[in-house]
């Protein structure tokens, strides 16, 4: 089995900053990209940004410039460096990885159970 946790939202107010993280861990051989989503209530979820084993990334529109996303291979962790929050950023931020467990030929996709990020005054 592999396991996705996240850590590090909480309630911040506009202009400040947070890093989240994610850690993989269980039965991995490999793990292809890690992405961050979110989900605000009544909107459907939305890719933030990803990241390939290679470190190429991706941002949305809505984040370039403000957050920074990266990964630690040897540790199979994540990173989303969020700088210069804004009210819409506040959703619930789901960590994902494309992941081959050991012992299958395959590539699936793995979620955490998600970490609350709250910006208000």
């Amino acid at each position: 089995q592999v396991q996705l946790v996240e850590s590090g939202g909480g309630l911040v107010q506009p202009g400040g900053s947070l890093r989240l993280s994610c850690a993989a861990s269980g039965s991995i051989f490999s793990i292809y990209t890690m992405a961050w989503y979110r989900q605000a209530p009544g909107n459907e979820r939305e890719l933030v940004a990803g990241v390939t084993s290679g470190a190429s990334a991706t941002y949305v529109d809505s984040v370039k410039g403000r957050f920074t996303i990266s990964r630690d291979n040897a540790k199979n962790t994540m990173y989303l460096q969020m700088n210069s929050l804004k009210p819409e950023d506040t959703a619930v931020y789901y960590c994902n990885a494309v992941v081959r467990p050991v012992g299958s030929q395959n590539f699936r996709a793995y979620w955490g159970q998600g970490t609350q990020v709250t910006v208000s005054s």
